[in-house]
């Protein structure tokens, strides 16, 4: 019986997936966004989660226990110097998924797995003062006066 044990194994042995994940996580730090399956995707979002929430405070113990799950120092110093800024005020999901459809190949459940604060597109409008405009009322064009009665007098 499996009561109690939540965690996607994925097919593979520990070595082999944490090994996955840790690339999976340097990829989407760096990208912002990658392309994965579905159930990889769920695994990843447990998976890096915790280690941005961690980034938040930029301390000599928490870059090693990050490093100690990535393992590349060029994304660790890009997760503590860009993304943590923009996750800072985030109380925590860091992380989106969205479905894009099956493949083709073997009808797997594909998707988008991308850092929330990223995504213009999806991003709430700030509200931007716009530039005031004064509403001018149309000028008055006025009617050209007649000029019948000079010419008539000239005429006579």
């Amino acid at each position: 019986m499996r009561h109690n044990k939540k965690f996607n194994h994925l097919g593979r042995t520990k070595s082999h997936r944490d090994a996955m994940l840790a690339n999976m996580a340097n990829s989407l730090i760096t990208h912002k966004r990658i392309f994965t399956t579905l159930a990889k995707a769920k695994a990843l979002r447990m998976y890096v989660e915790p280690l941005i929430n961690r980034a938040k405070d930029d301390t000599t113990n928490s870059r090693r226990v990050v490093f100690s799950y990535l393992g590349d120092k060029k994304v660790i110093t890009e997760l503590f110097q860009e993304v943590s800024k923009k996750i800072a005020d985030r109380p925590g999901g860091y992380t989106r998924i969205l479905k894009t459809g099956n493949r083709l190949g073997d009808n797997a459940s594909m998707c988008f797995i991308e850092l929330v604060d990223y995504n213009e597109n999806l991003l709430p409008e700030k509200s931007e003062k716009k530039a005031t405009r004064t509403r001018r009322s149309k000028k008055k064009v006025e009617a050209p006066v007649a000029e019948t009665s000079t010419e008539a007098t000239s005429a006579e």
